[in-house]
Formats: structure tokens, sequence, C-alpha cells
């Protein structure tokens, strides 16, 4: 049984890596730039260049690796990866700062790209199910234990720079080593939104608005525990725990929703989101315990939100159109993410640090109010035609080639 596991071994050790450097590196530049000085509009611009660097990716990368091949390119995008981290500790500047992250942003999606691709070429119909179980188990545990490194060091040394580097060196080791066979060429990625708005008004204005507050959140959470003067370590745990919370809660959210109108369970999530965001904006919480409560139960409703609308969306399409409608509003959720982090460094601007939770509780209560009129203006599709919830990885670093893998999964 082992053996038949032993060809995607390398690849998940090469995304651990990969991934632990990513959260490393997203939590400390935001935190690094807060010592420095850097303006909330730059550290927003931040967050906005990685988002365009990734959807940007998302359309380029494939053509990159068809010419390079998938051992070549993702050796090329981790190598890349290793050299934007190392830069940004020896260039302290905002400026250089937003242009390097839109280049880690188009190398990360590649890198994701040929790691999904790889996965759902080697995995079968029989284990098929248990490989995107702990491909998922591998990117939740590797992001938060990189965000947790930040805790163990000093963000104002080179030090974590230079073990961000370290670790995107090794993601590319395991990949060139494997005798592993590389797989077939990757698939250029298209984008229908007039096509998508037509299959589910809802779920399309959800992805968006849910990259709004998810981009908001990712880019500038950080920004928002330093300035209220929370420490490193609890501002790793609560940056973690968000996300924990949010993957923990999809599986009954979604289960809920299979048993009734999917967008009651979408507003009604959206609504929770947004009372939570709320509530930390007008009370000004700054006792670390509460600030982590607080946030970890704004993250078990936000971060159920996309699978449910991917859900819903699916529901309206056909079968073989799943990789179409759920690739489009991945990237309109990319598309968010670049929108959410200005919006939100412009409210902590003119407000104070919690006007981030003023970001997020608006693009929430949108998408709740337009979920409620569309119920009113459309009949919900009879629970036995519609298939069964499936959870949906719904951070940044998801590209089309992880939704083939969850077709592929769900089919076999």
């Amino acid at each position: 049984m082992f053996a038949s596991y032993r060809p995607i071994l390398s690849l998940l050790r090469g995304t651990a890596f990969l991934l632990a450097a990513s959260g490393l590196h997203g939590l400390l530049l935001p935190l690094r730039g807060q010592l420095e000085g850097f303006s909330t509009a730059s550290l927003g611009l931040m967050g906005t260049a990685w988002a365009g660097g990734f959807v940007t990716g998302c359309f380029f990368a494939p053509r990159l690796v068809r010419r390079a091949g998938h051992v070549r390119a993702f050796g090329a995008f981790a190598a890349s990866g290793a050299i934007v981290a190392l830069l940004t500790g020896l260039i302290i500047n905002e400026y250089v700062w937003i242009l390097l992250r839109a280049f880690t942003g188009f190398t990360m999606a590649g890198a994701f790209m040929v790691i999904e691709s790889w996965l759902n070429e080697k995995a079968t119909n029989e284990n098929r199910g248990t490989v995107f179980g702990l491909y998922m188990m591998v990117t939740y545990a590797s992001i938060m234990g990189g965000q947790m490194i930040v805790a163990g060091g000093d963000v104002r040394s080179a030090s974590l720079f230079m073990i961000t580097g370290i670790l995107f060196c090794l993601s590319l080791i395991p990949t060139a080593v494997s005798t592993a066979s590389s797989p077939k060429p990757l698939q250029d990625v298209k984008l229908d939104v007039k096509g998508l708005y037509a299959n589910s008004p809802v779920s399309a204005i959800a992805c968006l608005l849910v990259g709004i507050a998810n981009g908001a959140w990712g880019t500038l959470g950080a920004v928002y525990g330093a300035r209220i003067g929370i420490s490193t370590a609890e501002i790793a745990l609560m940056m973690s725990l968000v996300v924990v919370a949010g993957a923990a809660m999809q599986l009954p959210a979604g289960r809920l929703s299979d048993k009734t109108d999917r967008r009651f369970v979408l507003a009604g999530a959206a609504f929770g989101a947004a009372l939570f965001a709320i509530l930390i904006f007008l009370f000004e919480p700054h006792s670390s315990v509460l600030v982590i409560v607080l946030t970890a139960a704004y993250g078990a409703f936000a971060y159920t939100l996309y699978s449910i609308a991917v859900a819903h969306a699916n529901d309206h399409a056909s079968d073989e159109d799943f990789v179409k409608v759920s690739g489009g509003l991945l990237l309109l959720y990319g598309f968010g993410t670049m929108i959410g982090p200005l919006l939100a460094a412009a409210l902590m601007g003119w407000f104070r640090p919690e006007g981030l939770f003023l970001a997020t509780a608006l693009a929430h209560l949108c998408l709740a109010a337009y979920t409620l009129l569309r119920i009113s203006r459309r009949a919900p599709v009879p629970i036995e035609d519609r298939d069964a919830f499936k959870t949906q990885p719904a951070d940044r670093s998801v590209t089309p080639e992880a939704l083939r893998l969850r077709k592929a999964e769900a089919d076999g």
C-alpha cells in the first residue's frame, strides 16, 4: 500500500518546503515593513502586487512549463522565489518590495501548477481521494508552520529572510532528484466572465467579494496585529488560526448547504463574518486572547464562503464544465484579492487599524444582500439534482490545476 504513494512523496516534500517558505515570507514582509515605517498604502500594494502576479502566472506559466519541462520549470520557479526572498532582506525599500512581490506571486503560481498537475497524473483512481487529502493537510500545516517560524525569530534581522531563501531552495531538491516521469503539458487558462455570471450570478459576485475580504485580511492582518500591540508570536498564531478555523468549518457548513438552498447558508455565513468584523471595528479589542478568539470566529465564517459559492455554481453547471467554471471563479477570486488590500489600506489610514475589518464587513454585507436579492429572483436547484458539497481550498495559493486534481478525485 505504501508503495502506491511513493511517486508523490517527493512532490509533497517539495510542496511542504515551498508552502512553509511562502507562509513565512508572506507574514514577515508586513511585520518588517511595519517596523520600517512603510505606509499602509504601500503594505496594501504588496498584497495587490502578489495577487496580480499570481493571476498572471496562472495565465502564462503553462507556456513556460511546456517550453522548459516540469522539472526545469519548477527548479526555475523555486530558485526565483529564493532570489526574491533574499533580495527583500537585502534591499529594505517599500517600492522595491512591491515590485518583488509581483514576481513572487508569478513564481508561486507556476510552482503550484507544476506540483498540482504532477500530483494529478501520479495519483490513481484508488488513492486519488487520499492524495488530495494529504495535499490539503500538507498545505495547511506547512503554511501554519512557516508562519510560526516568525514567532521564534527576530523580525528586525536578516535571518528570517535567509531562512525563507533556504526553504525555497529545499523545495526544489525532492523533485530535482526524483525519478518519476514528468506529467502531460499544462493546459492554458481561459476566463469567460459573461458565461460565469450567466451560470450563477451569486457565485460570480460572491467569489469577487470573498476575494476582496480575504485579500484584505491576508495582506494586512499582521499589520493590524502589530498596530494594536500584540506580540509577534500572537500575530503568527492569529493569522494561522483564522485559516485553520475556516478549514475546520467548511465541512459542517457544506453539509448544511446540501440540505437546503445553498444561498441561505452563503448569506448566513457572510452575515456571520460581517458581525464579528463589525464587533472588532466597534469595540477595538486589545487583549491578545480576545483578539485571537474574535478573529478565529471571523475566519470560521469568512473562509467557508468560497467553497459554498463554488458548490452553488456547480449545481447549475454540467459535470464536464466543473474545471472551467471553478477555474473561472478562482480567477475572479484572484482579481478580488487585488482590490481588497487597497480598500483596507485606505480605511486603515482614514480611521484606525480596525478599519481593516470595516473593509471586510462591507464586502461580506454586500455579498449577503446580493445573495438575498437573488434568492427572490431564481428558484433553488432541487436537492436531488445537486452534487454533494466538496471542500475547496480558498487560499491564494490555489491554481486551476488544483481544481483539476479535485475534479479527478471526485470522479474517481
